[in-house]
């Protein structure tokens, strides 16, 4: 397995280093029990409350490019504290990175409230993923169910994308924005959907040249 040692400190101290050389020795001894192969060493001083760390989103790029698939850290406070602990907790469990801990000489145990929370965060985010889709397909059938018809766009996928300006049905925009009082943000899933990827920023723009011409 290929891992990347975290050690932090919360300030920059002379007498602080002295505990990052020592989180670094133990972890390197964790690494040689489990036959890790060491990808990186980060080291960092911050505040673990503090999510703007630049030792995180280096150890973060690492997993997301696949080129480690394991944390070692010296227990779980050195990744974070409070909100900061549970969201990278929770970033980390999204990407199945594993993570071994000096203090357990092994796999991460999670307290049994970090463990609910974590839960509670999971059953949350997909609850949010499931109205996002219930939404665009809510603008979907509405734009049908006005008249729209999505086979008029089938023969546009397969054009690359160029700079050149976008071009999709400005009449369903305005169908949508005052026949079913949507959003911009509602109008740009629904043609997203429907075949036109544009942002809600576009939308926006297209329906105010609309309303001045």
């Amino acid at each position: 397995m290929r891992a990347i040692i975290y050690c932090r400190v919360s300030t920059d101290k002379k007498t602080q280093e002295t505990s990052l050389h020592r989180q670094k020795e133990e972890l390197l001894q964790l690494a040689n029990r489990y036959a890790f192969t060491i990808v990186e060493h980060i080291e960092e001083q911050a505040s673990g409350y503090d999510i703007n760390r630049e030792g995180v989103f280096q150890m973060l790029d690492y997993f997301s490019s696949g080129e480690a698939d394991s944390l070692l850290i010296q227990d779980e406070t050195r990744l974070g504290r409070g909100n900061s602990k549970i969201a990278l907790f929770h970033q980390l469990q999204k990407m199945n990175v594993n993570i071994y801990t000096a203090l357990h000489d092994g796999q991460l145990e999670l307290s049994e409230s970090d463990s609910m929370v974590l839960q509670i965060v999971s059953i949350v985010e997909e609850y949010q993923r499931k109205i996002h889709n219930a939404k665009i397909k809510r603008g979907m059938k509405k734009a049908v169910d006005s008249g729209y018809d999505p086979s008029n766009n089938l023969t546009n996928r397969n054009k690359a994308p160029g700079k050149e300006r976008k071009q999709f049905p400005i009449e369903e925009i305005v169908r949508l924005r005052e026949s079913n009082n949507m959003t911009f943000e509602e109008i740009a899933q629904t043609l997203k959907g429907l075949g036109h990827p544009v942002s809600r920023a576009t939308v926006h723009r297209r329906y105010q040249e609309y309303q001045k011409t």
